[in-house]
């Protein structure tokens, strides 16, 4: 999957203008050290496709992915004018979502990152980011994974406001 998502972002850079492909690798890296699987490391490489129009769900619907990566992509997507609350209640819905999820806050609230937006952007990302480890249950540091038996340590994407 890595190579499929570095493919569909490639000329993307976040706002500090790295290639956006670092973003991906860190969540999917992410996911990886939080004990999550095989299919939930393909969903981080693919977190951000459908969302920013990378691939679009036709795409993902025939891909030869499981059902359970495509439902975890799906339930990352978050729809135009979607509030929060409904976007924390599909992630939490979703079996293996709360990781990848989490896994992509922490990256997106990294201070290393935020540092180089201006004071009201990472301001504004840094309460968006904390309300949405809140929604998920994620605000002391655990996940919901969707594996028995297993938590993970602490971690929003909007297209237009988040420095990934």
């Amino acid at each position: 999957m890595e190579a499929v998502a570095r493919a569909a972002h490639a000329g993307q850079t976040d706002k500090a203008g790295r290639p956006y492909a670092e973003h991906l690798r860190a969540v999917a890296e992410g996911v990886r050290r939080r004990g999550g699987d095989d299919e939930q490391i393909a969903a981080a490489w693919l977190h951000d496709a459908v969302e920013d129009d990378a691939l679009s769900e036709d795409w993902l619907r025939e891909a030869p992915l499981s059902r359970r990566t495509k439902d975890i992509v799906l339930a990352l997507t978050k729809r135009p004018g979607e509030p929060p609350e409904a976007y924390a209640a599909r992630i939490l819905a979703t079996p293996g979502a709360p990781l990848v999820k989490e896994a992509d806050l922490a990256h997106n609230a990294d201070p290393a990152r935020l540092a180089v937006l201006d004071g009201p952007t990472r301001t504004r990302l840094t309460e968006k980011y904390a309300r949405m480890r809140a929604l998920l249950g994620q605000a002391d540091g655990n996940a919901r994974t969707g594996r028995t038996g297993q938590s993970g340590q602490s971690g929003q994407s909007g297209r237009t406001d988040r420095p990934d």
